[in-house]
């Protein structure tokens, strides 16, 4: 193991990784990785197999030889790799490349080790599936208002229209839960992911963000469209009309949620951020400020969810259509409060750091 050292720091150079870094990709503490370098204690072998995978070296190069000259494989009919050669020179030294070679061809690219592509592809498929059947439910209830049902005068409308909302709800959140708790608990296992992505893959990316954002936001203006058209010559408001807004909205929001989550899926700078305050919260060293701001928001969320039921559910003509507003305004004025908090934050931060100074 005397040329471990060597080559851990050699690697560790190559892709500009702290140790702080590469023990998350480990995981394993700072700690472990001073002593690995420093030659006071030395990884077990799982750990040794995940960095030969991390950096695509072998064991034999990672451990007693050299990762910036690594050695050929030799077939049998070559000989002992520590034979000499006619010249005198050991084979695993003549079979070396040479250092200008060496310098010509880049280090090998980073490699998904922990799964992150599958796991964000899922999250942000289930994501949108959620938001969409959240508001598709809506949508659909509204085709059981009483002042403009598609059953006319019915005593069902009611019950019809709850019940298309509780199962948009139920659907939604049967996607949105599992796929939060299953984001959180990654992040927690995974507070580092190492950039892997490609250039080609953030032109891909770039391009689904693009048709997300041009077929999602064409949506919603058929649905504007179609809901200005029935009220200027159907004089008609309430009712399916607006269940068919809701219904292009649900479409258009998944399709924007979802080009703007495999967009910002390959910034793995703010998924590291983001991971680092997962793991914050998980040990209890939550900012304070993120935790005002987190209380603030979900007080304005069921404030917002109170007031839109009362309007939905207390009203009969009126507020009734107007109900999924409360949420707008709601997320309107959370995103708000964030924006305050943050500055306050900014400001606070820069006050303590020329006191300091």
């Amino acid at each position: 193991m005397s040329n471990f050292k060597t080559n851990l720091q050699y690697l560790r150079a190559q892709r500009n990784m702290t140790q702080e870094q590469l023990a998350m990709l480990l995981g394993v503490s700072r700690q472990a990785i001073s002593k690995w370098e420093s030659e006071k204690a030395y990884p077990e072998m799982d750990k040794l197999l995940v960095i030969c995978d991390l950096f695509d070296v072998t064991l034999d190069d990672l451990v007693i030889g050299d990762v910036a000259r690594p050695r050929r494989n030799a077939s049998p009919a070559q000989g002992h790799a520590d034979e000499p050669d006619d010249t005198g020179v050991p084979a695993a030294i003549s079979e070396r490349p040479p250092l200008s070679m060496l310098q010509q061809n880049p280090a090998p690219l980073p490699r998904d080790i922990t799964g992150y592509e599958a796991h964000m592809r899922s999250f942000d498929a289930k994501i949108p599936a959620g938001i969409f059947a959240i508001i598709f439910g809506v949508g659909a209830g509204m085709f059981f208002d009483a002042d403009n049902s598609i059953l006319g005068v019915s005593p069902f409308n009611d019950f019809l229209m709850f019940l298309c909302i509780v199962l948009g709800v139920i659907i939604g959140l049967m996607f949105l839960v599992p796929a939060g708790l299953g984001h959180s608990a990654f992040m927690r296992s995974h507070p580092y992911v190492e950039d892997f992505y490609t250039e080609h893959d953030h032109a891909e990316a770039r391009r689904t963000l693009t048709v997300a954002l041009v077929g999602g936001i064409g949506l919603i203006l058929v649905g504007l469209a179609q809901l200005i058209f029935v009220n200027e010559y159907l004089h008609t408001e309430d009712g399916w009309p607006i269940g068919v807004f809701l219904m292009l909205v649900a479409c258009g929001v998944a399709a924007i949620v979802y080009g703007g989550m495999h967009f910002g899926r390959l910034n793995l700078a703010e998924y590291n951020k983001a991971a680092e305050q997962e793991y914050r919260e998980a040990k209890g060293l939550n900012d304070s400020y993120d935790m005002v701001n987190g209380a603030i928001c979900g007080t304005i969320m069921m404030i917002a969810t109170i007031v839109g039921l009362t309007m939905l559910f207390g009203f009969d003509g009126g507020p009734r259509g107007l109900f999924w507003l409360s949420w707008v305004i709601g997320g309107l004025l959370c995103g708000i409060s964030s924006v305050i908090i943050e500055a306050v934050k900014t400001s606070r931060s820069r006050h303590d750091d020329d006191i300091i100074v």
